[in-house]
Order: structure tokens, then C-alpha cells, then sequence
């Protein structure tokens, strides 16, 4: 069964161990609208779900649980630190076998 909206976003800020107020503070929103969220009272806008997206460092397919796939931002890294990286993901897949990685510059790469 997919995760929803309001399980997904009180998953991400408990993972990262906010509370309702430090999360809402971040944001720039107010407990109430947070704890609406999170009880599928209110679902946040479209640039809020943006918002929420660009903070958790997810992609809003993933918050509306269109997808599954994390994915890691790697532009900052050199191709020294890309290596390493791919190394680890592929010691990571022979426990977990559908691994995607974004590549620099050259987009999603299955990892199947």
C-alpha cells in the first residue's frame, strides 16, 4: 500500500527529528497548518508542496507517493567523490536491489 501525503511528510520530519513547531517554524507556517497536513485534514498548495519537496530533498512524486525513488543531488561533488559514491551503491544493491542514481549531468541511471 503507497504511503499518502500527510504520511509522508510526518515520516520526513520525524526522520530528521523536528517537532510540529521547529518544522512549522522552518516553513514559515504555523503548528496548526503542520498538524492539519500531517492528520489529512488540509492538504498544503501547490507551492508549499513544492516547498515541502525542496526540504526534504524529495521529489513531490515521492510526497504524493507517485514513486518510491530517493534520489541524491550530487552537482556539488567531484567525479573523484562520484566514484566513491557509485562504489558504495553498488556494495548497497547486493542487499537491496533497485537502486537509482542520478548521475552528474547525465540524469537517472536504473540500477536493476
Amino acid at each position: 500500500m503507497k504511503a499518502t501525503l500527510s504520511e509522508r511528510i510526518k515520516l520526513l520530519r520525524s526522520k530528521i527529528g523536528l517537532s510540529q513547531v521547529e518544522f512549522s517554524q522552518r516553513l514559515g507556517v504555523t503548528k496548526q497548518c503542520v498538524s492539519n497536513w500531517e492528520n489529512d485534514n488540509v492538504l498544503p498548495s501547490i507551492e508549499m508542496l513544492v516547498k515541502l519537496a525542496d526540504f526534504f530533498h524529495v521529489s513531490t512524486d515521492y510526497l504524493l507517493g507517485r514513486e518510491n525513488t530517493h534520489t541524491l543531488d550530487v552537482s556539488k561533488l567531484t567525479e573523484e567523490q562520484c566514484a566513491h559514491l557509485r562504489l558504495l551503491v553498488q556494495d548497497l544493491e547486493k542487499t537491496h536491489p533497485t537502486v537509482i542514481v542520478y548521475a552528474k549531468e547525465q540524469g537517472p541511471q536504473d540500477r536493476s
